[in-house]
């Protein structure tokens, strides 16, 4: 059932709508190196062969599971010869290309720069990540979706009456038919494979209970090495930045029902309420703590109560991103300085000559002595200035924060008052 024309071809009218770039190449067999990224069964390998059926060029394939230097080098070497003797290019597929190494892909690049091989990459990795950036850069980078449920049922209803799948020989109720798409989620090798398999199982009369019964759950496809897994946690944790404690909650269990583990989830968030919440609501840390100790203790399924509870909490919570931006500054100001000397008042004196002598901690003021517990002294290094790196909002508790260290700027400066 795999299509042969463009016109085939279902979904991503993003890369290949009307007028698109990518579609009017194929068309006038104008391509330049592509590379195509996506999930599985989203169509990379069918649009390399639609390809393969609309241009003149040589048209040559390679796994990269299966390949190595030699395979690469004996097809771009034949690519040579052809583009010589008959001035021909050659459009090269390359499949699951994230699979060749550094040097793999390496030797790729004279044939793609001189033009001598097309080349189209295909991976369902982040090709930014995963293959070499000379490649990348050389290469138009397209990235292909999920398909949706409506893509998937066009596809099924296509193999259902199309000769070449079961035409028109098969009974199987709408409601059955959009069953399978969604159980696929948004790959149509599962769609497919689902009503190979049904038809295999059930017989030429197929009802929405059967297919049920057939197919409980549907497919997962999220990868905890791969981009899913890093796409999937930055959509949580942008979410609960966002405050939206309920599609907080969708990412949450996206990432749990499919194998992630929670204390990865729990790091994230303990990091979060340090970053993104901090002294706006200084219990958030606490809770995350609390629950993920909890966790540790209780272990699944109930432990989903904690996952869930600090989940909430953090999303309901203020937010406030003073503490990084204080972290940042100061960080900045440790890197710039040329260095970085303890003034005298503030060093460590265990013995007498220290100072006595050399002058260690004189002129060291005890706060507790003081009035309010605050006294006028520098607590920088020697030779900087004081400088605000942490600047509280007025978001939560945090707002609280900010008028304590206010109210102790204005002490000091009636003191100073006074003084003068």
């Amino acid at each position: 059932m795999r299509p042969c024309t463009l016109q085939e071809f279902v979904g991503q009218e993003h890369i290949l709508g009307p007028g698109m770039p990518l579609r009017s190449a194929i068309e006038q067999d104008a391509l330049s190196s592509v590379i195509l990224a996506g999930p599985p069964g989203t169509g990379k390998t069918t649009l390399a062969n639609v390809i393969a059926q609309a241009t003149s060029a040589q048209f040559m394939t390679l796994n990269a599971v299966m390949s190595g230097v030699k395979d690469l080098k004996a097809v771009c070497g034949e690519a040579e010869q052809i583009f010589t003797s008959l001035a021909q290019r050659t459009v090269l597929f390359i499949d699951e290309i994230h699979r060749f190494n550094k040097s793999q892909q390496d030797a790729l690049l004279p044939y793609v720069e001189s033009g001598t091989v097309i080349l189209i990459g295909a991976t369902t990795e982040n090709p930014y990540f995963e293959v070499n950036a000379a490649l990348v850069s050389r290469s138009g980078v397209y990235l292909l979706r999920p398909l949706s449920e409506e893509h998937l049922v066009a596809i099924l209803h296509h193999a259902l009456a199309d000769a070449r799948g079961y035409g028109g020989a098969i009974r199987m109720d709408n409601a059955a038919v959009r069953h399978l798409a969604a159980i696929a989620n948004g790959d149509a090798r599962i769609a497919l494979n689902a009503l190979e398999l049904s038809v295999m199982t059930i017989g030429k009369k197929i009802s929405l209970r059967q297919a049920e019964q057939l197919f409980l759950q549907r497919a997962k496809r999220y990868d905890a090495a791969g981009e899913d897994h890093y796409n999937t946690s930055s959509a949580f944790i942008k979410t609960l930045r966002g405050s939206d404690p309920d599609a907080a909650l969708v990412w949450l269990f996206a990432m749990v029902g499919s194998g992630e583990h929670p204390r990865f989830i729990f790091r994230r968030m303990a990091i979060f309420a340090s970053e993104d919440i901090g002294n706006a609501d200084p219990r958030a840390l606490q809770i995350v703590m609390a629950a993920w100790d909890a966790f540790e203790r209780v272990g699944l399924p109930e432990g989903e109560y904690f996952l869930a509870h600090a989940c909430i909490y953090l999303a309901q919570a203020p937010k406030s991103n003073a503490i990084k931006r204080a972290m940042d500054a100061s960080r900045r100001a440790v890197e710039r300085a040329s260095s970085l000397e303890v003034p005298n008042h503030l060093r460590n004196a265990p013995v007498k000559a220290m100072r006595t002598q050399h002058g260690y901690s004189e002129g060291y003021q005890y706060p507790h002595d003081a009035e309010e517990g605050i006294v006028q002294a520098s607590y920088f290094p020697i030779g900087w200035e004081p400088q605000d790196f942490y600047s509280p909002t007025v978001h939560g508790y945090e707002e609280e924060v900010r008028q304590r260290l206010a109210r102790a700027k204005t002490i000091i400066r009636q003191r100073d008052a006074m003084r003068s």
